[in-house]
């Protein structure tokens, strides 16, 4: 999601009577908000659009936020519909998401806690089924990789969503248990007309007999590379293929700077995990095709490790390590 794409995205989520119950008022801080969230790290806020030659329609938006345990706590006390309220916290510049330094900390040691704030497909592309697998396969793939301690679902509007809900992992939080269940009771209209919960857990996920499809986002493995957030932007861009001058172009950096980095990235990469780049095949220059084989082998790698791109604290992680070395010796 980009600035001129807000307004947009928020006539979506207007349009939809069940939302606009939800946000009443709310709705009308929705674009300040949006814009206000985009300087923030810690989201994901993703468009999707359908081109038909030199035009583009949005067919859905995907907006999910990483809050602090304070406003967790408090919507687990006495649910709200939290959507609105993230919107109005947002504009006055009161947010509950977490700093770039928190999202670092609680990324490489305590865990995080996601909200997905909107999943919302277009009118009119509600019975499109290569949008809706689209919208699911983002997801999993811009959440994949982060250590989540927790994940809270888009608050459900429809009868269709509430059947849709369990089926991918999802339990209703009891505040009066002071915990997650997957009892839902007997009218889903009475329920739906209420704030609600649901979400899952690292605890619960590891502790069921079969996974979940929202459980795979817990599989998670410390990074082990250590990139600057700089040479994760890089390297994120380099994820949806370009060639350097591309890249320079789309981030705004020299041809010269887009070299050192790769050339920095390379040097880390062999120092840490020699079997990816040997250390002589990251020193040399060698060919352009050798240089695309090393771009190859280390983009291959990251779709699979999607840890190594997430915001985390280098001092922390490195602290882990030692910890963890030396619990091993014998």
């Amino acid at each position: 999601m980009r600035p001129d794409d807000v307004r947009g995205c928020v006539e979506i989520v207007a349009s939809v009577s069940s939302a606009r119950r939800i946000y009443g008022d709310a709705i009308r801080d929705l674009p300040d908000a949006w814009l206000r969230l985009l300087e923030f790290e810690a989201k994901e806020a993703v468009v999707f659009e359908e081109v038909v030659g030199a035009s583009a329609a949005i067919c859905a938006i995907g907006v999910s936020v990483f809050v602090n345990d304070e406003f967790v706590r408090e919507l687990k006390a006495r649910p709200f519909w939290f959507a609105p309220e993230l919107a109005r916290q947002l504009k006055r510049g009161h947010s509950p998401l977490l700093f770039d330094r928190e999202l670092r900390q609680a990324n490489s040691r305590g865990g995080l806690t996601a909200l997905v704030w909107e999943g919302r497909i277009t009118p009119g592309f509600e019975e499109n089924a290569e949008v809706h697998r689209k919208l699911a396969n983002i997801f999993l793939e811009t959440h994949r990789g982060f250590l989540w301690k927790e994940v809270i679902c888009h608050q459900i509007e429809t009868a269709e969503r509430l059947n849709w809900s369990p089926r991918i992992g999802g339990l209703l939080w009891d505040p009066i248990a002071g915990g997650y269940t997957d009892r839902l009771g007997e009218n889903p209209e009475e329920f739906l007309s209420h704030p609600h919960v649901f979400g899952l857990t690292r605890e619960i996920e590891i502790a069921r007999p079969a996974g979940s499809w929202v459980g795979g986002l817990f599989e998670y493995q410390p990074p082990r590379f250590g990139f600057s957030r700089s040479e994760q932007h890089l390297l994120l861009a380099a994820l949806n293929g370009g060639t350097d001058q591309e890249l320079s172009r789309e981030l705004d950096i020299s041809p010269e700077t887009v070299k050192k980095a790769w050339c920095r990235i390379y040097a880390r990469v062999s120092a840490c995990l020699t079997e990816l780049i040997p250390s002589n095949f990251a020193a040399e220059n060698g060919t352009s095709e050798r240089g695309k084989e090393k771009k190859q082998r280390l983009l291959a790698y990251l779709r699979d490790h999607p840890e190594e791109l997430r915001p985390a604290s280098r001092k922390l992680l490195q602290q882990d390590r030692k910890a963890h070395a030396m619990e091993t010796l014998p």
